[in-house]
């Protein structure tokens, strides 16, 4: 129940001496301001790496076919060889649970020339051939006309989705690009779509710079047959493609007449095993903070429970004369207690505002400047202020427990004979 002149008395106790209370103060509310800065700080770190995966499908793997190691079936070490289309059926009929099996043939790359000719101008650009599901993998925005469809691949159209930065390099500034030709390789390929893929670094990025053809034409134009140069395999949700890889692996070995041992011969990259390691270390970022921010606060509740140790020494002739007036020491302690939480909690709430002014600052700076790799908006979530305002509460009441059993053991005619 509320009791004014409770509250009275716990005012004029924290004020009866200002510096004391406020440097108490301060090792609470910076202990507070820590932690929040530094859960902000991981969160600013989570925030950049997820944003270096985008939109990309976490749940996938990438493979390529590399040369054999260990001779098999009258076939020689140091064999090269290619995927091939029934790979990717084979794939499919003998792994379930997969969403997506994309394969893919390319052009360009490292050390690739111009390989791209739209009039007098010319460019180097990685060129795929792929299937339409390949935006359901690596999501992209298309900016005007379409992606490419299954009819495309049915009638082998040789048609192109070209980057934003293809269109800056090749075409003037104001020009419509839809309906234009272009050669690559020498073929000429129609453009029916541009897109933009999301970046950190802006329109310069190399993602922007990529021709997307349907892979039959791709195949037909650049004569790779059924060849596969590599695959993008995405898992159903609820089924993680880490537990699916070996057997994928396994089909593909059996397929190519691959020894079951030869561990080089097919390459691939788990990009959700990969996303999974980051999100651990999330996590133990997460741990790091409230395990350093809580032992900062700990020093500032010590120091908390230490004044109110002092204020009870201060105040034993007080107590004596309420408790031989009749006052339960449960009062006593309750009284201790508030005093305790009450200095506790407004310390701890001037550290959350300071915390949340300098995140919002931090925020603003880094609007100004742009983007800063690999940290990207730091904040914290309404679950961490109620966490801490938690971890205030109750460090409020370990920071009076000791000191009001203390004042509650002092015997009225002791208490009564001290100066």
């Amino acid at each position: 129940m509320f009791s004014k002149d409770r509250w009275k008395e716990i005012l004029e106790v924290l004020s009866s001496n200002v510096f004391r209370t406020l440097a108490t103060s301060f090792g609470v509310g910076w202990g507070i301001f820590i932690l929040i800065i530094l859960l902000a700080a991981g969160k600013g770190l989570e925030n950049g790496i997820r944003a270096d995966f985008g939109d990309i499908a976490t749940n996938t793997m990438f493979m390529w076919s590399r040369n054999t190691t260990i001779p098999y079936k009258g076939l020689p070490k140091g064999r090269r060889f290619s995927f091939k289309l029934e790979d990717v059926q084979a794939i499919k009929d003998n792994v379930p649970n997969l969403r997506f099996i994309s394969p893919r043939n390319q052009l360009g790359g490292f050390g690739g020339g111009n390989n791209v000719v739209r009039g007098l101008k010319t460019g180097a650009f990685n060129v795929y051939g792929d299937y339409p599901q390949i935006i359901r993998q690596e999501p992209m925005t298309i900016t005007s006309g379409r992606f490419l469809n299954l009819n495309d691949i049915d009638d082998n159209r040789k048609i192109a989705v070209i980057g934003d930065g293809v269109k800056n390099e090749l075409y003037d500034k104001g020009e419509d690009v839809l309906g234009t030709y272009m050669k690559i390789q020498g073929v000429n390929f129609m453009v029916v779509g541009t897109y933009k893929k999301k970046s950190n670094d802006g329109d310069g990025e190399e993602g922007q710079k990529e021709i997307f053809v349907p892979f039959t034409a791709f195949s037909q134009a650049f004569n790779m047959s059924n060849d596969v140069g590599w695959m993008a395999i995405t898992a159903k949700d609820g089924s993680s493609i880490s537990n699916m890889k070996e057997k994928i692996v396994g089909v593909v070995k059996e397929k190519r007449k691959i020894h079951p041992d030869d561990k080089r011969a097919v390459g691939y990259f788990d990009l959700y095993e990969q996303f999974n390691r980051v999100e651990s270390l999330f996590g133990a970022l997460r741990w790091v903070a409230y395990f350093v921010g809580v032992l900062v606060l700990l020093s500032g509740i010590i120091g908390v429970s230490n004044i109110m140790l002092i204020v009870i020494k201060e105040r034993t002739k007080e107590i004596g004369i309420r408790r031989a007036l009749g006052e339960a020491p449960w009062s006593i302690k309750k009284q201790i207690l508030m005093e305790s939480i009450f200095l506790t909690i407004i310390s701890g709430m001037v550290g959350i505002i300071f915390g949340a002014a300098f995140i919002y600052g931090v925020n603003a700076v880094l609007d100004s400047v742009g983007p800063v790799d690999m940290f990207v908006n730091p904040s914290v979530s309404l679950g961490v202020v109620v966490s801490a305002l938690v971890i205030l509460i109750f460090s409020g009441l370990l920071a009076g427990f000791i000191p009001a059993q203390s004042a509650i053991k002092i015997r009225p005619i002791e208490a009564l004979r001290t100066e």
